[in-house]
Parts: C-alpha cells; sequence; structure tokens
C-alpha cells in the first residue's frame, strides 16, 4: 500500500539521493525510539545518519519535515488487501494497523506527527495530505465492494475508511493505550455493521471527494444572509 506523497518541493529519488534519505530516515527512526520527538534535533540526527546538517536543513528545513517523511516512508508497508469480501478486508486492513501500530516507536511517530501539526503549518499541510491520501488509497477495497454488489453504489468509500481508522487513532492519541488484536477485530465488526445499516452512504451535498458543497472555498456565505447586491441569499446547493 503506498502512497504518491512526499515532503514538499522533494520529489522520490534515486541513487546516491535515495541512499542518503534512507540513512536520515533510519536515523530519525533510532532517535525516536531513544529520546521521542521531544529530544529529537537536526544535529542528533546528522550525527546518527552521517549527513551534514546543512543537508538536513536544506532537504527537510525542521524536525517535522522529518518524521512527516519518515510516517509517508513506513506506512508504505501497510498493505491494501484484496480477500474477495469487504469483511475480510476490513479485518485484514485492520490487523495491519495493528501491527504497523503494535511497536512503540510507531505509536510515538504518529504522537510527534499529530503534535509537530499543532504547531507547523508545513506539518499541518503533510498530514492533511498524507490522510487524504491513504484514505482514498484504501478506499479502493470498498470501490471494490460496491463493485462487486456488496455496498449499495453511494457508499463513500473515504467515510468507511476514516471509520475504520479512527478507533485506532483514539487509541493511540486520545487513551494513551497501546493497540491490539481485540481493537483490529472489533473496529472492523463494527464498521461492516455500520456499512451494512447505510451508515456511510453519501449525502445530497457530499461529492465524491467527501467534500461538503457548503465546506469548498467561497461557499461560507452564511444561509438567509443578504449579499452585498442586496438579494436575499438561498443556498442553492444540492440537498439545500
Amino acid at each position: 500500500m503506498t502512497t504518491a506523497h512526499h515532503v514538499p518541493g522533494e520529489t522520490r529519488p534515486g541513487g546516491r539521493t535515495a541512499r542518503t534519505r534512507q540513512a536520515v530516515l533510519t536515523a530519525v527512526f533510532e532517535e525516536l525510539g531513544e529520546v521521542g520527538f521531544a529530544g529529537l534535533t537536526m544535529e542528533r540526527v546528522a550525527q546518527r545518519s552521517g549527513i551534514h546538517v546543512a543537508t538536513l536543513y536544506r532537504r527537510w528545513r525542521c524536525t517535522e519535515g522529518l518524521v512527516c517523511d519518515l510516517l509517508t516512508d513506513l506506512s508504505s508497508d501497510v498493505p491494501l488487501p484484496d480477500s474477495g469480501t469487504l469483511p475480510g478486508d476490513l479485518r485484514a486492513l485492520a490487523l495491519s494497523i495493528t501491527a504497523f501500530y503494535g511497536e512503540a516507536r510507531m505509536s510515538r511517530l504518529i504522537e510527534a506527527v499529530v503534535s509537530a501539526a499543532a504547531r507547523d503549518s508545513q506539518a499541518a499541510t503533510v498530514l492533511r495530505t498524507f490522510f487524504g491520501e491513504r484514505l482514498a488509497l484504501a478506499g479502493r477495497m470498498v470501490q471494490r465492494a460496491v463493485d462487486r454488489g456488496e455496498l449499495p453504489v453511494d457508499t463513500d468509500p473515504e467515510k468507511v475508511m476514516a471509520a475504520l481508522g479512527a478507533p485506532f487513532y483514539y487509541r493511540i492519541l486520545i487513551a494513551r493505550r497501546p493497540v491490539d488484536r481485540d481493537l483490529a477485530e472489533s473496529a472492523a465488526t463494527a464498521v461492516w455493521a455500520a456499512v451494512q445499516a447505510g451508515a456511510y452512504v453519501r449525502t445530497d451535498d457530499t461529492p465524491e471527494n467527501g467534500t461538503p458543497e457548503n465546506d469548498k472555498p467561497g461557499n461560507s456565505t452564511p444561509e438567509n444572509s443578504t449579499p452585498d447586491n442586496g438579494t436575499p441569499h438561498n443556498d442553492t446547493s444540492p440537498g439545500g
């Protein structure tokens, strides 16, 4: 399961540049395991990786950029299952997520990225883009189920996948407890039941990209407000 997302301003390199990137990300992963995000510095990563600190600043700009790139790199190892049924796919993916975050350093990594996003606008953009792409990619499982006739055609794949992932991030970031197999099983079972009940269908004002029409840029005029031309505003978005 891969994603096309990279650090802003970077391309997926090859050769020497690829080896440099791998050495740096390996060092970041090891540093997180030893000192956590609070102790992570560009200088420590440079010393551990053997890459000059100026190179780190030029390519990743800050520690937030490093941990976001590391999350993208590591999560590409989470496979997209294809068991032939959506219940099977949901269960397999939930178990893969459990395995991914089962190691303490992985949990600390997502904590670091979320913490960075709260303080740094670039990290926030990276985080939103990362999860948006992951939801869209994993949503292919749901679309396959729709194509097989398992689900109604108006099922929203990204809503389904967001619901599957939510319990894991609640457990890691809010409850501050480890994820386990029971969580994976219950999450997959609950989402499958909710899908069958029609909980994740597209609404009239939600297009296929999952963004409600009223939330799009430029659609900020409150309902029943009066625009500058003096004409009372009526909500003309679908379903309004």
